[in-house]
């Protein structure tokens, strides 16, 4: 479980935008960031600080994965054939809690992850609880059949504020989902702006 998930707004705050296009979100009300000095007119960012900003804000989209994890699934995006940033935001898409979040089985990414730990998922059959866990194209991910009447899912599938994805097949009445693509950036529906071409060059100092 991420550190984040008790004051997960606070990213929201800290980048100055609400990165999950969240109704809620205190940057709709209030959009410098938190802090007794948050109202101070901000200086302008080095190239190293507008890097660390994007790489914190795609990082903090996904739950705030930790440093070390993130570390890792851009070193194997390094290693694959092709473009590196798409290959970024292909393995961050292809995470289990991304996907369940994406077909909209829970609200929130934090509740994506916590949901998967908590054992309500089944990928091709096999509870996992892994948020991590990396899909394949042609995995079916399923909601366990005690864990479809939660309120929280019935709720979520209803939510209007974001739509699933076309890499994503869902089907709400047997919450069942197939991870049809490996999606690539424009595929992905961020409510903000990701530069993913920023990551690569934080690491690549």
């Amino acid at each position: 479980m991420s550190k984040r998930e008790s004051s997960k707004y606070k990213i929201d705050r800290r980048m100055g935008e609400n990165i999950w296009g969240r109704p809620k979100s205190p940057v709709n009300r209030r959009e410098y960031g938190p802090g007794q000095h948050g109202q101070r007119r901000k200086s302008k960012l080095s190239d190293f600080g507008v890097q660390l900003r994007a790489k914190q804000k795609l990082k903090g989209y996904y739950g705030d994965i930790r440093e070390k994890q993130f570390r890792a699934i851009f070193a194997e995006a390094s290693r694959r054939k092709g473009d590196t940033p798409e290959n970024l935001i292909g393995l961050l898409e292809s995470r289990l809690d991304a996907i369940v979040y994406r077909a909209k089985f829970v609200p929130t990414v934090f509740a994506a992850r916590q949901f998967v730990n908590h054992g309500h998922v089944k990928v091709n059959g096999v509870r996992v609880n892994i948020g991590s866990y990396r899909c394949k194209p042609g995995d079916v991910i399923e909601v366990k059949d005690k864990s479809k009447q939660l309120v929280s899912v019935l709720e979520s599938v209803q939510l209007a504020e974001r739509d699933v994805p076309d890499y994503i097949e869902a089907d709400h009445n047997k919450m069942v989902a197939t991870y049809v693509r490996v999606p690539v950036l424009s595929d992905v529906p961020y409510p903000v702006v990701m530069e993913p071409h920023l990551v690569v060059e934080f690491y690549s100092r």
